[in-house]
């Protein structure tokens, strides 16, 4: 699909929007949907900060870039955002912001006396188009690959932190902005199930997890090593862990409400010997441009479409099972886009079809 084509597309779905909600103007500000809305054009200089360097106004006749004389030169030449259609609206950086003309004005980011359309927006945006899911495949085959290479670069003696650096290098070689790199070793997989790295030295055990963007895309993935035999309880942790998983990816099916795949979750952790674990971490969710931009809770009645992507992460003290998922339409069965070949994997029937699943890597 050329970019003209994948542009108007997103164009025409905003504007139904807007005619929906009675809107005559919409401002478009966080880097997500920025992203989206351009075909991929990253404004997130500051990656910890939701709101981009630039942003975009839509009428029901114009779509506009408002943006600085710090950021349009490279938004001119090297993203050749003008090509695609978008006119330019640039002020200068010491001069206040100005707010666009439009009333009702549709906003994505708090705003008085404006209409928030951030939830449904989210909705339009998850819904990827056949580009956007070549694009998110070729990031979640390059994640798979950094944390294939950063896995294998672990070992005793190194810290969590050097481990990150690892995770992190290995992901920018490929272009991808590693906007999460958790890094847990020995206990601390225990007893932390947001691992921000530390300095602590890796002895027998150690769990990585990255979510890369690129082209505005978030892909997600978890895997584990350990260093000597895996102790029995840990192995059965990770098949219960996998097991779970695997239930959760079979359920996810175009019209699927998450509700009901977060209650089959609690189903297979008690199936599997584990209730009660879902309580200490949520479960994942769909995925997009933001690793997680609907969480499955048991009231949540989100609904999956083909062409979604899911990042469940079920996880058992000391274990979880993550990878970015695919929902395709029909009864083709959801595609699982981060699979590491080569790393060790157990086939697992749910819902009438085998379903791969990482384990812990043994290293001896």
């Amino acid at each position: 699909m050329p970019v003209s084509d994948e542009l108007s597309t997103k164009l025409e779905r905003v504007r139904t929007l807007m005619d929906e909600r009675g809107v005559a103007a919409l401002w478009l500000r966080r880097a997500e949907n920025v992203a989206w809305i351009t075909g991929g054009v990253d404004v997130a200089v500051n990656i910890a900060a939701a709101l981009g360097v630039a942003s975009v106004v839509i009428t029901r006749d114009t779509c506009a870039l408002w943006t600085d004389t710090i950021e349009a030169p490279r938004l001119r030449a090297e993203d050749r955002l003008e090509e695609r259609g978008f006119a330019f609206h640039v002020s200068p950086w010491y001069e206040p912001g100005q707010r666009p003309p439009g009333d009702p004005l549709g906003v994505d980011f708090p705003l008085p006396g404006a209409v928030d359309l951030t939830g449904a927006l989210t909705r339009v945006r998850t819904r990827l188009l056949p580009v956007e899911q070549d694009r998110f495949r070729t990031l979640a085959i390059n994640c798979a690959e950094a944390m294939q290479r950063a896995a294998n670069r672990v070992s005793p003696g190194m810290s969590e932190a050097e481990a990150a650096a690892a995770l992190s290098y290995e992901t920018r070689r490929f272009n991808i902005t590693p906007i999460v790199v958790l890094v847990a070793s020995d206990e601390r997989v225990y007893n932390v199930r947001h691992p921000l790295p530390t300095g602590k030295i890796i002895d027998r055990y150690a769990m990585l997890v990255l979510c890369g963007r690129q082209a505005g895309l978030v892909c997600s993935l978890t895997r584990l090593v350990h260093f000597g035999p895996l102790p029995d309880d840990l192995r059965r942790k990770m098949n219960a862990c996998a097991e779970i998983d695997a239930a959760m990816i079979a359920a996810s099916q175009p019209g699927a409400a998450l509700g009901d795949i977060f209650r089959i979750a609690q189903d297979a952790y008690a199936r599997t010997g584990f209730d009660g674990e879902w309580k200490l971490h949520h479960q994942g969710g769909v995925a997009g441009y933001n690793a997680r931009e609907v969480i499955a809770t048991a009231a949540e009645s989100f609904t999956l479409e083909a062409g979604m992507i899911c990042a469940w992460n079920p996880s058992i003290t000391g274990t979880k099972s993550e990878d970015s998922v695919l929902v395709r339409a029909g009864d083709q069965a959801p595609e699982a886009l981060t699979a590491m070949y080569g790393w060790p994997v157990r086939m697992i029937e749910a819902g009438g079809q085998p379903i791969a699943r990482p384990l812990i890597m043994e290293i001896e």
